[in-house]
């Protein structure tokens, strides 16, 4: 009898320690679906249980409100607080328990009996639900799959048996990788959703992915009835990749140059956007160019586009191989001459103009005009030799009323100072008067 009492006493003892002293905070939290979650099921922190669920009722909305009980010492929770159902495995039946996130400490408090609402809360998802996005041929192709691996592993006990020996290490990997993820509950919680967001995209797509499927079935017995030419392109792919592997290395060190040069690239690109914003109107608007230069460059026939041009080249450039040298020496030695003469533009121009006009005067007898020509391009020297004047030297001795004008003096001055052209020997003042 003493002995059982003080087993009573040491197990009570124990239950003070873990559960605390009975006072509790209380809290609800409002889930879209609370399946398999029964009264009595914990309330998790990090894996460590923390209270006791209560309750499960419906709101007004249908959705489930679960009533939980936590222990004083983690009380009060604050704004922010994350809940989610979760299962400890998937061969048990109404194994789930509800696992907290607390909110920052320096959040608003959740007062005793307050709610976390459907927003900060994650229902489960089974693998029924995934099951019912199937439609039935799916479903039974599954189904098929699993009696064919069945099937496959008929007669094959010892290799099945031998496959075991690298169970464990999958399953200590697998703890690895479980015991990572739930140190983030926040992030294993977001891709929980994303994947419920995922699920529902392909239920609502459930026809398009039979569509794949049918089409991935068809590109499996296309390839199936190439299975030569796919022999052939294996037996080939190993010396492919020796060489691409050569090519890759090499390709590394253009890689890192390249990145230079993508470094000093990176402040220009930021202005590429508005500038192909601005650019589109223009590409628009030369879709007709590009078309007509299309035609212009190919048209059907012959000697009518650039192409026949093109391909005429060789036979122009033999027949210009002389004459076009001897064209660039006249030029370049007729360049002092048309300088000397582009001055005396204006002049030329004047005198054209006014010529024109007095020869539009007329009288009984017709059409007059008064000119007065002066040559005295050259004269004789005492060797009987005749010598060429200068232009500005033709006029000297005359007394016609001739101003000694500059080139471009025969007309006014332009107002931006390009004629007339001060040259040695005449004023660029003595030019017609008037505006």
């Amino acid at each position: 009898m003493i002995a059982v009492a003080a087993l009573v006493t040491a197990v009570a003892l124990i239950a003070l320690a873990m559960f605390g002293d009975g006072e509790t905070y209380k809290v609800k939290a409002v889930f879209q679906n609370a399946g398999q979650l029964v009264p009595g099921a914990q309330v998790r922190v990090g894996g460590t249980p923390i209270g006791t669920i209560t309750a499960i009722e419906l709101d007004d909305s249908s959705q489930a409100v679960v009533s939980m009980e936590i222990n004083e010492e983690l009380a009060p929770l604050h704004t922010g607080t994350q809940a989610t159902i979760r299962s400890t495995s998937l061969s048990a039946i109404a194994n789930r328990y509800v696992s907290i996130q607390p909110g920052p400490n320096n959040a608003e408090e959740i007062d005793d009996g307050g709610r976390i609402e459907a927003d900060d809360t994650t229902a489960p998802v089974d693998l029924d639900v995934l099951f019912n996005t199937l439609d039935a041929d799916t479903r039974e192709g599954l189904r098929n799959f699993v009696r064919g691996q069945a099937d496959w592993y008929a007669g094959r006990s010892q290799e099945a048996a031998e496959s075991t020996k690298y169970v464990a290490p999958f399953f200590v990997s697998t703890t690895d990788l479980t015991r990572e993820l739930a140190l983030d509950d926040a992030l294993l919680s977001r891709f929980v959703k994303d994947t419920s967001a995922t699920m529902g995209a392909i239920a609502e797509r459930r026809d398009d992915l039979a569509g794949l499927v049918t089409n991935t079935s068809t590109t499996a017995d296309a390839i199936a009835d190439e299975n030569v030419a796919l022999t052939r392109a294996l037996e080939l792919l190993p010396g492919t990749l020796r060489k691409a592997n050569t090519t890759f290395v090499n390709l590394r060190s253009t890689l890192d140059d390249l990145d230079v040069l993508v470094n000093e690239s990176k402040p220009a690109t930021r202005e590429l956007a508005p500038f192909f914003r601005r650019l589109r109107p223009l590409v628009r608007d030369a879709i007709p160019t590009v078309a007509d230069l299309r035609t212009l460059i190919r048209r059907p026939g012959p000697d009518n586009d650039l192409i026949d041009l093109t391909a005429k080249q060789p036979s122009l450039a033999k027949l210009t191989a002389s004459v076009f040298p001897r064209a660039v020496r006249t030029l370049d030695r007729a360049q002092p001459v048309i300088d000397y003469g582009r001055a005396y533009t204006p002049d030329f121009a004047a005198w054209f103009t006014k010529f024109g006009q007095l020869a539009a005067l007329y009288d009984a007898n017709g059409h007059y005009a008064r000119v007065h020509p002066t040559f005295f391009p050259a004269e004789l020297d005492p060797t009987g030799a005749l010598v060429s004047h200068p232009p500005i030297e033709r006029l000297d001795g005359l007394d016609l009323g001739n101003l000694n004008r500059c080139p471009g003096g025969a007309t006014q001055a332009s107002s931006d100072g390009s004629s007339p052209r001060a040259v040695s020997g005449c004023d660029p003042a003595d030019n017609p008067a008037g505006p």
